[in-house]
């Protein structure tokens, strides 16, 4: 059996630590401010600066959809597959320098399902919906695991239809 050499130096720093850990413990320093903290004087506020605008849900033609491109710093919405999604949040991805760009304003329901940035991508705005009809099943789960991140990611605020439903 080893026995308890004070000699080691490794055993004398240990004792040391263990005797100051438990003296502070024991008797901790309480000392009192130098100054009051002024920063929290009128109390604690978790009331937001401005409250964030409101979002009606609306109905949205692909006409009425266009002009939601984030030019000139505006919103900036896009559908997929009939869901028109309020993506100004995301203007570096969405804007009108974005990567995704030419999808703001638009129906971009096959773009997303083939996973396709191109502009024949888009269904012209004076142009019924397209119907996705030719879609394959993969392409379908693209779009439908799109439609689940923005669903997660921004806010869901209106339903596109055909040009003349409104």
């Amino acid at each position: 059996m080893p026995s308890f050499d004070l000699g080691s130096p490794v055993n004398t720093a240990l004792l040391l630590y263990i005797l100051y850990s438990v003296q502070r413990i024991l008797f901790p320093i309480t000392s009192s401010p130098k100054s009051t903290p002024n920063e929290f004087k009128a109390g604690y506020s978790w009331m937001p600066k401005a409250h964030p605008p409101t979002v009606l849900f609306k109905t949205y033609t692909p006409k009425t959809l266009e002009p939601f491109s984030g030019q000139d710093g505006g919103r900036i919405l896009l559908a997929i597959n009939g869901t028109v999604f309020d993506v100004t949040a995301g203007r570096n991805f969405y804007g009108p320098n974005g990567m995704y760009g030419n999808f703001a304003g638009r129906d971009a329901s096959r773009g997303m399902a083939k996973q396709s940035f191109d502009l024949e991508m888009l269904t012209p705005v004076d142009q019924p919906l397209d119907k996705l009809e030719d879609l394959q099943n993969d392409e379908i789960d693209n779009m439908k695991g799109w439609i689940d991140h923005f669903s997660n990611k921004y806010i869901v605020c209106g339903k596109l239809v055909e040009n003349d439903a409104i």
